[in-house]
């Protein structure tokens, strides 16, 4: 899904409007800043781990992508439940991250 375009006499999307387009709102540079370090930090996964998520192995479970998401994103949010933390984990950033590959999946209708 592409983004639309941030101003109406623009009919597609470009990435430095939405940083000006941020400036104007009260938390903007850090929203984009944020969402635009999960994008790097799944990028970055997706080159390291190839596309795992969204075209998985099957070694042991032979559920599809979009449950084997589901599934991560129910222990994700188990943890966060529970207040376990582990060492070098950020489960709100993995959260978000298991999210946007969900609708990643979904647009893509894998299964």
């Amino acid at each position: 899904m592409m983004p639309k375009s941030v101003y109406k006499d623009i009919d597609h999307f470009i990435y430095d409007d939405l940083y000006m387009h941020s400036l104007s709102a009260p938390s903007g540079k850090e929203i984009l800043m944020n969402c635009m370090a999960i994008a790097q930090m799944l990028i970055e996964k997706n080159i390291s781990y190839g596309d795992s998520a969204l075209d998985p192995v099957r070694i042991f479970s032979k559920t599809n992508p979009i449950e084997q998401l589901h599934v991560r994103i129910d222990d994700k949010l188990s943890r966060l439940m529970k207040g376990t933390d582990y060492v070098g984990d950020n489960d709100i950033d993995d959260l978000i991250g298991y999210l946007v590959l969900l609708k990643v999946a979904k647009e893509k209708n894998v299964n």
